[in-house]
């Protein structure tokens, strides 16, 4: 795209989150060379996630005994829940300091190469019980993580942080963050398009009751309706892609975003200060950085951030609403395993799970909207810390509930079950009633009168609508025509004008012409990652 302002490409974004699970492992046994505290260790070694979902794992009964959220206890997929974990964050940190005297070393600053050589060693060495008890002594988390890396640095020591303030290693780290969340959204929400273009196009002329007003209205199929979900799902697959591209650096500013420190380092040479900023930012993957900012990027960007994924909740809770209606109605269910249990009670019941759990969660993803947009108003001046303690929770939890939904809408939609003879039986009990107008025109083509034909429907269908809301048997408006000599002349045709294929007007043809022309233009850029296993849903 023309607007692209990070250059990290679709091949390193493949590679850097299919050994995402490696990294997590690597990272784990470096950090246990380097801790004996029991929290680390069951930071690093547990909870392990079958397949994507984190639901079964081994805890303490110390963990047990504290509140955990179930984004991560019961739900999150192992990348995503790396991505947010202290680790990532924290060795990220660390490659941001590492960068900055890297860069702030070729421009002329007194960094030996020896200094550098023993960052690089301790990226992922971070003894976080030391860390906890400067942070308890500090007060601050970010000179907490500078003394503690300082420790195992001694000789770089009195480079580390040089000129920098802590949006430095929060705003930054965060930023990295968040484009490798939307990486990994990315990815999972492409292959749930695919799955369900398979399906919309393997159900594309199979008729079903159209519903305005949750009424039965004009026909559609099964997989028009599925093109209608679609839709929405590639609105947020490109919303997701533009603001992940779109996304700027904070890059290296100072603390009122003057760059003022780093201006006095370099003896008021702007012309290496203007390099500084912009090696870091390419360092860590960024084409772009923020030109202007206070002491933070402006907190307006997170609101778009979240924006998307709020409106992303909003697509899923209508198709798995729209799922759920059309389960009750036993036209179509979520896959629904061997030993799966319905109710504790009702031993026949196929509760669709799945969806009510995307509704639920998709609920909660689009009222987390209003965090940065509160956090934006009044980030007074150059920046307030309010906006710390509520960041570090909306921005995970919004990333952690859409990487939930989309594995679980991956089940969805690869076990998704149509049952076409319920469909058909529903069609029949409400196209006579469509199919009217239809009759009327062949009784005219035939030589009847309009009007005297339109009162004799009308009045056998009212006959027909009594027996069904009121006797509570089937639909028979066909036979009571058959059945009136009036319309012996066309009783031979009724056949075809009751096809309900002959209601459902471009609806296939639509349907082939939304995936070649849409669908298929857009999945041909994730082409490389479509392949992939079915999603194993772990309760």
């Amino acid at each position: 795209m023309s607007d692209s302002t990070t250059t990290t490409t679709e091949s390193q974004k493949i590679s850097t989150i299919s050994d995402l699970t490696n990294v997590t492992q690597t990272n784990a046994t470096e950090q246990q060379q380097s801790t004996k505290s029991t929290r680390s260790s069951i930071l690093l070694n547990g909870p392990s996630m079958k397949d994507q979902s984190s639901s079964s794992f081994i805890v303490s009964l110390d963990d047990r005994s504290k509140y955990r959220s179930p984004l991560v206890s019961r739900y999150a997929s192992v990348e995503m829940s790396y991505n947010f974990s202290e680790i990532k964050k924290f060795s990220t940190w660390r490659r941001l300091w590492f960068w900055l005297a890297q860069c702030q070393k070729q421009l002329g600053l007194d960094i030996t190469d020896e200094q550098l050589d023993e960052m690089e060693r301790n990226l992922n060495n971070i003894d976080f019980d030391v860390a906890e008890a400067e942070e308890r002594r500090r007060r601050h988390d970010v000179m907490a993580h500078v003394h503690t890396f300082a420790r195992c640095c001694p000789k770089a020591s009195p480079i580390i942080h040089l000129g920098a303030t802590s949006a430095f290693v929060g705003d930054n780290a965060d930023l990295i963050v968040m484009r490798d969340a939307f990486d990994i959204l990315i990815i999972k929400l492409v292959r749930c398009i695919h799955r369900l273009s398979q399906f919309a196009q393997e159900y594309a002329c199979l008729p079903t009751l159209g519903y305005t007003h949750m009424q039965p209205a004009q026909l559609t199929t099964v997989g028009k309706r599925a093109c209608i979900w679609i839709q929405d799902l590639l609105m947020d697959l490109k919303n997701f892609d533009r603001v992940k591209r779109q996304l700027k650096f904070r890059g290296v500013k100072g603390t009122t975003g003057t760059q003022a420190s780093f201006l006095q380092l370099f003896n008021g040479d702007h012309s290496k200060v203007e390099d500084l900023d912009r090696m870091v930012t390419e360092m860590a993957g960024f084409a772009k950085a923020f030109i202007i900012c206070g002491q933070t990027y402006t907190r307006k960007l997170d609101a778009e951030v979240v924006s998307v994924l709020a409106g992303f909740g909003g697509s899923i809770h209508k198709m798995c609403t729209d799922i759920r209606l059309l389960a009750s109605l036993k036209e179509i269910e979520e896959p629904f395993e061997i030993e799966q249990i319905g109710s504790s009670a009702m031993p026949y019941k196929r509760n669709p799970m799945r969806c009510e759990r995307c509704c639920s969660l998709a609920r909660h993803l689009m009222t987390l909207i209003n965090d940065p947009l509160g956090t934006h108003s009044v980030q007074w001046m150059e920046r307030t810390l309010d906006d710390s303690a509520n960041k570090r929770i909306c921005i995970p939890e919004a990333f952690l509930t859409a990487d939930i939904i989309l594995f679980t809408l991956q089940n969805i939609s690869e076990g998704l079950v149509v049952y076409p003879k319920v469909i058909d039986k529903h069609i029949k009990q409400e196209l006579p009633f469509m199919a009217t107008e239809n009759i009327i025109m062949a009784m005219v083509s035939a030589g009847g009168n309009r009007q005297e034909c339109h009162e004799k429907i009308r009045t056998l269908s009212q006959k027909a609508a009594e027996r069904v809301k009121i006797d509570g048997l089937d639909n028979d408006l066909v036979e009571r025509v058959k059945n009136d000599t009036y319309f012996a002349p066309i009783v031979n045709k009724l056949d075809v004008l009751l096809d309900a294929k002959t209601f459902i007007g471009r609806a296939p043809e639509q349907v082939y012409e939304f995936i070649s022309r849409e669908v298929e233009p857009t999945l041909k850029n994730f082409s490389t990652i479509i392949p992939h296993k079915p999603a194993d849903l772990v309760v």
